[in-house]
């Protein structure tokens, strides 16, 4: 099946579909702002063998190329987190590196599931360098599967978060690096990439509205619905853009398309690291437009909260086809968590479920947590709990570690022709 064939790409605002001439983000004839989204031929999902990694879901992944190195999310029935909740059907989704249970993502976070999507959606003739902002994983994820598969790549993080870009070797010099400066938040980072992107050298990545990205975050729906045999009735994950929300939205209905998982609308639960919690508010209120928000509070909030990758200030939230609507459909809600909430949830799960999880998935332990205090939802259900990173104190003990080194840090202030005029010195040649 050719790529033409393969899928079509639907304008969610207002069910234009056409098809997708290699890398396109948006409708080009749409009239307001709204996510595509891909609509595959086949309906129903064959999942190939566990040694294909990520793309064993190739059947609804737009790519038009498989890469080395991936591995797909691991599902498995909770016992012990399970009967500490009382949750008869506790399923835990597990990215990240936990031999034990056969999850093998080195770079410990389950943003390799979109770097392998978007990476093999990436033509190898494409001629340009490939510009990705991060709050952190994303960058890590990237900067793995670029530098394995010599795929040029430039890297915008904050200065804050570049801690963040560890390796257990060296990598290729197709991969580069630039920060916002200290203090700066993943919002700064992303201006950096839309500098960037103003040359002809370098291409976006595109963050949410590309297709890639959210059907390889996808496959950790893929990944519960196919072991359990059905569609969760719960789900549960930490957002900062609340793409992973989005893209399991996405999975839900094209697996109730299939017919063999059920005909269910997945619940979609989320929540964000107080005091950062832009969607939280806008949702409470409900509002489709994000609330105003103070520049200088959301960069304090961004630094005080332990889930660094969490702090997006311009989510895809209120755009059509976004966690608004996706909250909506689902009659989803947004949970607020403190970092103190979160660090007890970190040390109860590591404690009984024997892995080291990131601050990220601690959040949303600690919204199920929650959730089942207060009676929100059916025990007997079936409950999907995304970790959507962890085993990284396991991977890096005893390995030696290599950190990642901006190549140059930015003012927030900089101005465009500064940082054009630098990155277009880079050379991104092995």
């Amino acid at each position: 099946m050719t790529e033409s064939t393969k899928y079509s790409l639907l304008n969610i605002a207002n069910g234009n579909r056409f098809s997708d001439t290699g890398w396109l983000l948006d409708d080009p004839d749409g009239d307001c702002p709204s996510l595509i989204r891909a609509d595959y031929s086949k309906k129903q999902l064959d999942p190939t063998a566990v040694e294909d990694g990520i793309y064993r879901f190739s059947d609804w992944l737009p790519i038009v190329r498989k890469l080395d190195g991936s591995s797909a999310p691991v599902t498995y029935k909770s016992v012990a987190l399970a009967n500490y909740l009382e949750l008869q059907n506790l399923y835990i989704t597990f990215s990240g590196y936990y031999p034990e249970i056969g999850a093998s993502m080195t770079t410990c976070s389950f943003k390799e599931t979109e770097a392998y999507s978007v990476c093999g959606r990436l033509r190898s003739d494409i001629g340009r360098v490939l510009v990705v902002a991060s709050a952190g994983n994303t960058a890590r994820a990237f900067a793995k599967v670029c530098s394995d598969n010599n795929i040029p790549l430039l890297l915008c993080v904050p200065f804050d978060n570049i801690n963040a870009l560890w390796f257990d070797k060296p990598l290729n010099s197709c991969v580069k690096l630039i920060s916002s400066e200290a203090g700066s938040d993943y919002f700064d980072a992303i201006n950096l990439s839309n500098i960037a992107v103003r040359s002809s050298k370098f291409i976006a990545e595109g963050g949410a509205k590309n297709i890639a990205r959210r059907d390889g975050m996808g496959t950790t729906v893929l990944s519960a619905a196919t072991f359990i045999g059905a569609t969760p009735d719960y789900y549960f994950q930490a957002v900062g853009s609340g793409t992973g929300a989005i893209a399991a939205w996405e999975a839900n209905m094209r697996l109730n398309c299939d017919g063999r998982y059920g005909n269910k609308v997945m619940q979609l639960m989320v929540s964000q690291n107080h005091p950062f919690v832009p969607m939280f508010d806008s949702w409470n209120a409900r509002s489709r437009a994000l609330l105003p928000l103070d520049v200088d509070n959301a960069r304090r909030n961004a630094e005080i909260i332990n889930a660094k990758v969490l702090s997006n200030r311009k989510p895809p939230y209120g755009i059509a086809g976004g966690l608004f609507d996706a909250l909506t459909a689902t009659g989803g809600d947004i949970f607020a968590v403190t970092n103190d909430e979160a660090h007890k949830a970190k040390a109860l799960f590591e404690d009984i479920e024997r892995i080291d999880i990131h601050p990220a998935a601690a959040v949303a332990v600690s919204s199920l947590i929650r959730a089942v205090e207060q009676q929100r939802i059916d025990k007997e259900k079936i409950v999907m709990l995304n970790i959507t990173g962890g085993g990284e104190k396991l991977f890096c003990k005893n390995r030696r570690i290599y950190n990642l080194v901006p190549s140059k840090v930015f003012s927030v202030n900089a101005a465009e022709n500064d940082v054009l005029s630098f990155i277009e010195t880079l050379d991104f040649n092995n």
